[in-house]
């Protein structure tokens, strides 16, 4: 083997037996508040919208409170994720070509700027407040999008095979935390204005239910999403470009060797071997070295090459798929659980309330699922992925959201009695435990784990695209379809749909079919990143 393919060796080899240290968890934390950031800014605008219906869109003498017209609610809750899905795709693709920390700064700077001024508007009016929403939170989107795929490539870059699948679970698992946050922002800034400003339910007093100074408690909310990100900022920008990236696509395994000496506390690609004196060259040598040796063996199959299409299509397929089906089911309860929540009566009739206090209950609500359902799924998938595997989390977790999906369709009219809504919210929240424990956390971590180095990123950032896809499928789709049947029962503005019990019938056939393709997948545990995407192969090169 030519030497700098043997100091690649031993800087890869040296990184998959390096010792859990200090740095492992200090890059979950830096690269886990992106995440942390991103499930706060995705999910606090689910508890907005009815707040900001209320305040700008109310009908003088109607007996129901203002909500957001089916057109403004879908462009609200959905350029997010417009956003997210480009910058998944270009960030992703940008993190092959020019590197992992060479892009990874400008993805925070643009969550940090778009938190801040989605709560700012262009103008007083319902028209301007809500295109200057829609337009931060399609920018805010598209940073978000870019941390997807480089801080999944980042975290198992870094990472011994060992423990893997828990690093990079747990910078997913802050997306938990960053949900929980939400929640708890919003009940507190709520309960503080509602000290401040008591107000009447609607059907006593419709004007002054909404005090003019609720105006300001979303656009509270939605700000307070600069702040950490804000605080890991810095440390970001002091990370180290990954030795894989430095060694497999930059080609500079000496380089490689000291970032991660110096990181890891540990002595990589310096040890004494025999003519090692002799074999000493500079980084411009190695480099010109792997341009010869690339010369010789053809450039490296890229993304729309046959060699790629053998060895990782079906693999892409699965990713790709497996994403958009979770994030259908995923989605479109997480974004309109509040709906779920009103209709089974475990939120009282929005006339019965004042804005404020209506705002409290979903918060309360979303709280509970998160602290309940949520947190616990994501950490018992960081503490059993490197023991049970990815596949049998993936499978066994589409298999439970299809069964406790059906276990809230088939008996939906039992469950809106009074007195089973405990239940019902039982059920529910065991189905996001089981979508966290199961393909959320899975479908994130494994295009970090299987192919090549240099398309890495830009391949998770296709399957996250297309989970993205699936959250707009998702959220557009269980807006409408969610609507009662009985046009008399639907919301302002809309459509009859085919009702709640329906749609997660509809949603337990995803899930399932999400099971079926997982098969697609290969199981990366216990594997290194060079086993799993064979770069290392003779035969990694294009004929």
């Amino acid at each position: 083997m030519a030497m700098a393919g043997g100091q690649n060796m031993q800087v890869l080899s040296a990184l998959d037996g390096a010792k859990t240290q200090r740095y492992h968890f200090t890059a979950i934390v830096v690269a886990g508040m992106g995440f942390f950031t991103d499930a706060y800014d995705l999910f606090c605008i689910s508890l907005v919208t009815k707040l900001i219906g209320r305040i700008y869109y109310t009908v003088d003498g109607s007996p129901r409170p203002g909500s957001l017209p089916p057109h403004v609610s879908a462009a609200v809750n959905g350029v997010a994720f417009v956003g997210t899905l480009s910058g998944q795709l270009f960030f992703g693709w940008l993190g092959d070509r020019v590197g992992r920390k060479s892009v990874y700064g400008m993805t925070l700077l643009t969550m940090v700027v778009c938190s801040v001024a989605s709560g700012l508007s262009f103008g007083r009016s319902p028209a301007c407040v809500m295109a200057t929403l829609c337009f931060f939170r399609f920018w805010l989107g598209f940073g978000i999008g870019g941390d997807y795929p480089l801080s999944a490539t980042i975290m198992s870059e870094y990472a011994n095979k060992r423990t893997r699948g828990a690093f990079v679970a747990a910078v997913f698992a802050m997306q938990g935390f960053g949900i929980l946050a939400g929640g708890a922002v919003a009940i507190g800034v709520t309960a503080l204005f509602r000290s401040r400003f008591p107000a009447p339910p609607y059907d006593v007093d419709p004007a002054a239910s909404t005090p003019a100074e609720a105006d300001l408690v979303w656009r509270i909310i939605l700000m307070f999403g600069a702040v950490p990100a804000a605080l890991t900022f810095y440390s970001r920008m002091k990370m180290p470009e990954t030795a894989r990236y430095t060694a497999l696509v930059a080609r500079n395994a000496e380089r490689a060797a000291a970032d991660m000496s110096r990181v890891l506390q540990v002595d990589i690609g310096n040890k004494e071997q025999p003519g090692a004196e002799e074999e000493a060259t500079t980084g411009t040598e190695a480099r010109l070295r792997g341009e010869q040796e690339e010369a010789t063996t053809g450039p490296p199959f890229g993304l729309f090459s046959r060699e790629f299409a053998h060895r990782h299509g079906l693999h892409l397929v699965g990713t790709a798929s497996t994403w958009l089906l979770l994030d259908i089911a995923y989605y479109s309860q997480n974004l309109f659980q509040k709906d779920i929540f009103s209709a089974v009566g475990w939120i009282p009739a929005a006339e019965t309330i004042s804005a404020l206090d209506e705002l409290f209950h979903i918060a309360r609500a979303q709280t509970l699922i998160a602290l309940c359902g949520t947190v616990p799924g994501y950490w018992f998938t960081v503490a059993f992925i490197d023991i049970v595997g990815r596949f049998a989390i993936q499978a066994v977790g589409f298999l439970m959201m299809t069964a406790f999906m059906l276990g809230l369709a088939v008996p939906y009219r039992q469950w809106t009695r009074p007195g089973n809504q405990t239940g019902f919210v039982v059920m529910y929240a065991l189905t996001f435990f089981f979508a966290n424990f199961g393909p959320n956390a899975t479908t994130f971590i494994v295009p970090a784990e299987i192919y090549p180095a240099r398309l890495r990123a830009t391949c998770h950032g296709i399957s996250a695209a297309s989970g993205k896809v699936g959250a707009i499928i998702g959220s557009f789709g269980f807006l409408y379809l969610a609507q009662s049947q009985d046009p008399a029962k639907t919301a302002h503005g809309y459509a009859p749909g085919i009702g709640v019990r329906n749609s997660l019938l509809l949603l337990a056939g995803c899930s399932f079919l999400g099971f079926l393709l997982t098969f697609l997948v290969p199981e990366p545990k216990g594997k290194s990143l060079e086993e799993m995407s064979r770069e290392t192969e003779p035969g990694a090169a294009e004929p």
